[in-house]
């Protein structure tokens, strides 16, 4: 397990890179817009391409593709890079059409409305589907990256990949401060700078991947032989997947769009609490399913069952033992959390209390996301794609009614707590299917050790409470010192009681990661795969 730790490492480094840019970013983005209703128009614009982002290129289409990569690369590195070649082509042509279409049917609307043809949209719908027209040119961009990122994942390499992503933040940050205010003096003027930068950030991240495509072997060329049978079994797989994957997404636009219908600053409001929700969510959760799909997945080509069983054992306790902290965390410190982050500019006090009640409410739900990525991935990396969709869609019914009934009553929270419940639904039932995939598993071995880390986590949380409880009491927060102290203080003594009590229960995981931490610090991983962590 130390040598997926020690790779999940180097995936977790690049990742809070990125993410420390990206809340640079979002920092920049809260002061730039606030919670209002320009924000709300701009972060729906955002979710179609981010949907599909996500649909295909960071969800469906890699995780078949990369198993598939896997198979075609034991023949051979060139057989491999010809079915890699073959995909791209096919992607590039498909979603270019789409978001050519996406672009002439936002242009249509927009030109109807201002005949007078359509009457029955608001200034700020309008002013969403005019930024969703700008933005579309991203959409193929951002789902060529993902599978460029898919190949380095499968040949070993993590670290520049998510790297790559930093700049796409820095264009993003450097679009907020420098171009937007040379876009015009209002704010529904220089939004329009942010659908600009997207689809030019989404451009150089994408170039980005290329040198390392390079040091790897893969060479880029066209190929539109798609009667080959890889191609076929590659949208074989992939067909339950997007459709799964699909609905899932579908049902976060739709829940979207419920909620820019049902009030203001619900949706830009939602997104913000979402961002803080990813740190985490993306340094142990998606690092560590990242890495696991390639492990898995070379595992099951190589019929290699015991060790895939064990292998993902481990990662299911890593992951539940590295997430429960970042949980209590949201939960009891999310208030000044936001505060501490985004209060500046147009995000004011009232911006801080709906983020943080909406964070809140999806704090439940940070352990059964991350946990829903791995489980995916191991039904991926078995060949198996149709079970997540099914899963998925039922959990997708959960989420939209529960936002109809939550919305209704709990407007400032409503989403977020129905989003919770669906991945907590699907983290379920997905559980469950694995038992039925893979008897052999012993899920019951689990007990014992998530039992120990719980009960740490709870002592940590009542550790945390009274931190911050003493802090308020006492400090305050009318200064930024006080404003950091009181995020600090509370989260590194809750932090140091949860590995304090896990140590004396006599959990593995982390002295695993001490073990691992130490070795990095003393700059002497001595890890199997670590020359291939890097180009």
């Amino acid at each position: 397990m130390s040598r997926i730790l020690t790779s999940t490492g180097a995936a977790s480094t690049a990742t809070l890179i990125s993410r420390v840019l990206g809340f640079v970013r979002e920092f920049a983005f809260a002061a730039f817009l606030g919670t209002g209703p320009i924000a709300d128009a701009f972060y729906m614009a955002l979710q179609l391409p981010n949907l599909v982002r996500r649909f295909v290129g960071e969800g469906a289409l890699t995780a078949a593709f990369i198993p598939m990569l896997q198979e075609e690369r034991m023949d051979g590195d060139a057989k491999g890079w010809q079915f890699a070649n073959r995909a791209l082509s096919l992607l590039v042509v498909l979603l270019g059409t789409f978001s050519a279409l996406v672009m002439i049917l936002a242009s249509l609307l927009l030109w109807f409305a201002a005949k007078g043809w359509v009457t029955q949209f608001d200034i700020d719908t309008l002013l969403m589907f005019s930024l969703l027209r700008d933005m579309s040119p991203y959409i193929p961009l951002a789902c060529l990256t993902a599978v460029f990122i898919g190949i380095l994942n499968a040949v070993g390499r993590f670290f520049l990949p998510i790297v790559s992503s930093a700049v796409l933040n820095v264009v993003l940050i450097a679009t907020v401060w420098w171009v937007a205010p040379r876009f015009g003096t209002e704010l529904y003027q220089q939004v329009y700078a942010l659908a600009f930068g997207l689809v030019v950030a989404g451009a150089v991240q994408a170039i980005c991947q290329l040198p390392g495509l390079r040091q790897a072997g893969f060479r880029l060329a066209w190929d539109f032989n798609w009667k080959d049978p890889a191609v076929r079994e590659l949208l074989r797989r992939t067909g339950p997947a997007i459709l799964g994957v699909g609905v899932f997404q579908f049902s976060v636009l739709l829940t979207q769009g419920l909620a820019f219908i049902h009030g203001p600053q619900i949706v830009s409001s939602f997104n913000y609490a979402v961002r803080l929700m990813e740190l985490p969510q993306g340094l142990v959760g998606l690092s560590l399913a990242t890495v696991l799909l390639s492990e898995l997945s070379q595992l099951s080509a190589e019929k290699k069952y015991p060790e895939f069983r064990s292998t993902l054992k481990e990662g299911l306790l890593q992951l539940v033992f590295l997430t429960l902290v970042p949980v209590v965390t949201m939960l009891i410190l999310a208030e000044p959390i936001v505060r501490l982050l985004f209060e500046r500019g147009r995000f004011d006090t009232v911006s801080t209390m709906r983020v943080s009640e909406m964070l809140v409410a999806l704090g439940p739900g940070l352990l059964a996301f991350s946990l829903n990525n791995l489980l995916a991935r191991a039904f991926y990396a078995l060949g198996d794609t149709s079970t997540p969709m099914k899963v998925g869609m039922f959990s997708v019914i959960i989420t939209i009614l529960s936002s109809i009934f939550l919305l209704r009553f709990f407007p400032g929270s409503g989403l977020g707590m129905a989003n919770s419940l669906g991945a907590i639904a699907n983290a379920i039932l997905l559980t469950y299917a694995f038992r039925r995939k893979l008897p052999l598993f012993k899920f019951g071995e689990l007990r014992s050790p998530v039992s120990r880390m719980v009960w740490s986590a709870v002592v940590a949380a009542a550790v945390m409470w009274g931190t911050k409880w003493a802090w308020e009491r006492w400090v305050g927060h009318a200064n930024l010192a006080a404003k950091l102290g009181e995020v600090v203080i509370p989260a590194l003594l809750g932090g140091g009681s949860y590995l304090a009590v896990t140590l004396a229960l006599g959990l593995a995981q982390p002295r695993e990661i001490i073990a691992v931490a130490s070795a990095w610090f003393s700059g002497d991983p001595k890890e199997e795969a670590g020359e291939d962590t890097q180009p």
